[in-house]
């Protein structure tokens, strides 16, 4: 195992974000010699990024807090082909509209992470369209493409599981890993970038760029991914039963945001208080090392300070305060999710399994079954086991709301309007 003498990969390595770097000996050196630009490229799939996205944010994070310049490459451009990484698949191609919009819902969330401006240490956002929608095909394939070996593009893990598997892969698909390695050499020639990083399924692509560097240029690039994240149980980090878990406030409150890191198993608790917090070595120790019943006060630090990344600090203490009352004192707190409904319909009446569901609390009937069977369903923190229960006017608390429970952790208020 390399030891890291540059500070920026010795925090990386000590809070577990590295996987493979294509040269150790090479990067360190570098990151101890000068002022590093690197990037990681985020494709515009939908309009927010989500919690499995965190690991690389929190890199480009780092990168800048121990002296580098970072940059958020938006990948309006390379959406238009869709990334046939590790999927069986291709995915949905977005009109310009959408690819457009999904762009903008992205970059919101980069401002909570980094400082953007013209220093040489600030952190730049760029977008792949500005370079990739103007070439000329046929020069591209004279100029990028010949410099691609075929033999080994089918090699690349990505690609070789969806042959394997005898799984369509279009031609557009194969392109992808074109179009990245030129964003690499794009990236060196325009702002001086010398590395990408990014997920464990990115190492093939991100080679590809290495090497057309090596090609193109005669520099040396580097790659650097890290590990596939997934849950103490085995889980996909960033997806849960009720959806996944956005980044951005209009898509998921912060409160929801609080509840999700609230609820992280306990063989979690370390590995994510050194991903997603800036917390010191020390304190993550000391956190982690609470036993029994106490462990639960290291997720709710875990909790307000992943939240307080995302939301601000003065977001994520107000959820934490809200979960406090919710769950502590039983109270009715205002802070809780609201779903508003249309008072003419509580009027007629709601099913149990209906509310459940436009609660978001559960997925479907089905499931709202199943939690009720178990005796997970509360209504205005009374346990309700009966599918068929209707929810009136009756039901309404004094502040217009009927509070609705999922076990004792969620909560959400039905809001008559």
């Amino acid at each position: 195992m390399t030891v890291f003498k540059s500070e920026f990969l010795k925090t990386l390595s000590d809070r577990g974000f590295i996987h493979q770097i294509s040269n150790p000996q090479g990067l360190d050196d570098l990151y101890r010699s000068e002022t590093v630009t690197a990037y990681i490229g985020f494709d515009c799939t939908a309009k927010s990024l989500h919690v499995g996205s965190l690991v690389q944010i929190m890199m480009l994070h780092w990168m800048q807090q121990t002296g580098h310049r970072p940059i958020a490459l938006m990948g309006s451009g390379t959406t238009r082909i869709g990334d046939p990484s590790f999927r069986d698949d291709a995915r949905p191609l977005l009109d310009d509209a959408q690819i457009e919009e999904n762009k903008n819902g992205i970059r919101k969330v980069f401002d909570r992470f980094l400082t953007f401006g013209d220093g040489p240490k600030d952190a730049l956002m760029l977008d792949n369209a500005d370079w990739l929608m103007g070439l000329h095909y046929v020069d591209f394939l004279r100029e990028v493409g010949r410099h691609f070996s075929v033999n080994q593009m089918i090699q690349r893990d990505a690609v070789r599981m969806r042959l394997e598997r005898e799984q369509h892969l279009s031609f557009l698909e194969f392109n992808y890993m074109l179009l990245q390695g030129y964003d690499f050499v794009e990236l060196f020639r325009r702002t001086g970038c010398r590395v990408q990083m990014g997920g464990s399924d990115q190492w093939g692509n991100i080679l590809s760029g290495v090497d057309l560097g090596r090609r193109m240029e005669e520099v040396e690039l580097f790659a650097l991914t890290t590990p596939l994240l997934t849950t103490a149980s085995g889980a996909k980090m960033g997806k849960t039963a009720s959806g996944a878990v956005w980044l951005n406030p209009d898509m998921l409150s912060a409160y929801d945001y609080w509840q999700f890191w609230r609820n992280t198993e306990d063989g979690d608790v370390e590995r994510f208080l050194k991903l997603f917090t800036t917390l010191p070595l020390d304190e993550i120790a000391r956190l982690a090392a609470l036993g029994g019943a106490e462990i639960n006060e290291a997720k709710k630090v875990l909790a307000t300070e992943a939240t307080a990344m995302a939301h601000g600090r003065e977001a994520a203490e107000a959820a934490g305060e809200t979960a406090r009352r919710a769950f502590e004192e039983g109270a009715l707190a205002g802070g809780l999710p609201t779903v508003e409904i249309p008072r003419a319909d509580l009027a007629e009446g709601i099913g149990l399994l209906a509310a459940f569901v436009t609660a978001g609390l559960c997925a479907s009937n089905g499931e709202v079954r199943r939690q009720v069977k178990g005796g997970g369903t509360r209504v205005n923190d009374q346990p309700e086991g009966d599918e068929k229960r209707v929810l009136g006017e009756g039901d309404l608390l004094e502040d217009g709301v009927i509070k609705l429970s999922l076990g004792k952790k969620r909560h959400v208020l039905l809001k008559a309007v």
